[in-house]
């Protein structure tokens, strides 16, 4: 096994010396396998893909087709799937998790990945269209709750947003590897906030994930993330609870179902991981408690190749580019040539 920690300077949360050494115990409910084991078979009865079809753009270098799978309860999700054009042979393929309140896009919006020679899944975010970019995946479901995303449904585990957005984000998977052209072996899952915490969760609950690449995720230690910033998600959660105030212990017990911290214990998937250490919407020690503890549960007798780049003077945008590069040439070390 080999792990590679790359970090240095000042952090706005605890030091550099702390969160090498970050390792909370989260809550993790005696159910939790279960509860997961159970939403994703009711999600399997339905065929995962209900319709491909090639998206005319103006675009010649790369091919687009909509892809729209059975996610939640069956329910379509719609996702871009892109690709290197002219190439017929099967490609790895790496699945991309939006961020909050980001969907899709247009087709050709996000184009690294299908010019680096992968076949590329961008999903759409149910629900989440219209707060920072567009998708056109409505959520139908209404419980008790905020009016936000990260509120929406929170009272109770079976009813909240995020078991639907992390059933979709398990589904996706299945879909990319029942579509012509993709070696199923090779499916990577990445994200950003909280796409990050979307791939975390698929990491520890799909078998045969190829790679994992996180940066700055969501969703990780999240007891901690709702006590230590007021910038959203996670402050409008506890925006919630400053006005429901009767409501702390069942909102807690919720967020204990989707912690990435959890989801990142039973990985098994090689994992690069990247950091700001100045970052106030997923402060730095939450996402170290994911990557300190990746693949603590998950019955092997070493944790899987994990790696994390954190950069010192730089929130939650991260590396940017510089981090996209390191991304790619680790990407290539572990799954070979595209092609």
């Amino acid at each position: 096994m080999c792990i590679v920690l790359v970090v240095s300077r000042a952090s706005t949360d605890i030091s550099v010396e702390q969160l090498r050494r970050y390792a909370p115990t989260v809550d993790e409910p005696a159910d939790f396998d279960r509860f997961w084991h159970a939403t994703l078979a009711a999600a399997t009865v339905a065929p995962v893909l209900v319709d491909v079809r090639p998206e005319p753009t103006d675009l010649r270098l790369v091919e687009v087709s909509e892809v729209t799978y059975a996610g939640f309860d069956g329910e379509p999700v719609r996702a871009w799937c892109t690709r290197p054009a002219g190439v017929s042979t099967p490609l790895p393929a790496v699945v991309e998790y939006a961020g909050y309140g980001r969907g899709r896009g247009l087709p050709g919006e996000r184009l690294t990945w299908p010019v680096a020679g992968y076949a590329h899944l961008l999903v759409d975010n149910r629900g989440q269209s219209g707060l920072f970019g567009c998708g056109d995946t409505p959520d139908p479901h209404d419980a008790p709750g905020g009016p936000s995303p990260a509120t929406r449904g929170i009272l109770a585990p079976g009813t909240y947003h995020y078991r639907r957005l992390i059933t979709d984000a398990v589904r996706a998977v299945d879909a990319v590897r029942a579509l012509p052209g993709v070696d199923a072996n090779r499916v990577v899952a990445t994200g950003n906030s909280q796409g990050g915490g979307l791939a975390l969760a698929v990491a520890g609950l799909v078998d045969g994930l190829a790679a994992l690449l996180v940066t700055a995720p969501f969703l990780c230690d999240v007891q901690r993330g709702i006590e230590l910033t007021e910038a959203s998600p996670y402050g409008e959660i506890a925006r919630y609870l400053a006005v429901h105030r009767e409501a702390e212990e069942a909102v807690r017990r919720t967020l204990s179902y989707v912690d990435g911290v959890t989801f990142a214990r039973r990985a098994t998937a090689p994992a690069h991981f990247g950091i700001g250490l100045r970052d106030d919407v997923c402060p730095p020690s939450t996402g170290f408690a994911a990557y300190n503890q990746y693949g603590a549960a998950a019955g092997r007798p070493a944790a899987p190749e994990r790696e994390m780049h954190t950069y010192p003077f730089n929130g939650h945008e991260g590396g940017e580019a510089v981090h996209v590069r390191r991304q790619l040439r680790w990407l290539t070390t572990k799954l070979g040539p595209r092609g």
